[in-house]
């Protein structure tokens, strides 16, 4: 059952005046700031594999294997990194992600996080 319009007016409020009065913890419900920490990581990963690629092959072309092993192990750890940051979600929006109980798709942010619980509670499910 979707919220009446009344109770979508409200909780619009409720948002609006979060917004305003902290702007960063609102910030933080929505998720940028973690997305934006969550691409810095992508990209320094990025940056470190190709660093690593270019270690291995200079370890290579100068015979010296203690060089290749270490930008072998940088390659593996940047790997490492990007694929956290990747399920952490590193873009927009992320769609397909199901919510625990609803079995829905979250778009994360805070209102339609908060129209789920109310409708799992209107539901008889306890958060």
């Amino acid at each position: 059952m979707p919220l009446s319009d009344e109770e979508a007016r409200l909780l619009h409020q409720l948002e609006q005046s979060l917004a305003a009065e902290d702007p960063d913890f609102a910030s933080t419900l929505r998720g940028s700031k973690f997305m934006a920490h969550n691409r810095r990581v992508a990209v320094g990963a990025v940056l470190g594999f190709i660093a690593g690629l270019v270690l291995l092959f200079a370890g290579a072309v100068t015979a010296q294997t203690w060089l290749g092993v270490a930008g072998f192990v940088a390659m593996l750890s940047t790997s490492y990194l990007f694929l956290t940051a990747w399920k952490r979600g590193i873009g927009g929006q992320v769609e397909d992600r199901p919510t625990s109980k609803a079995g829905g798709k979250s778009s994360g942010k805070f209102v339609d996080r908060m129209e789920e619980r109310w409708q799992r509670r209107r539901d008889g499910d306890d958060i």
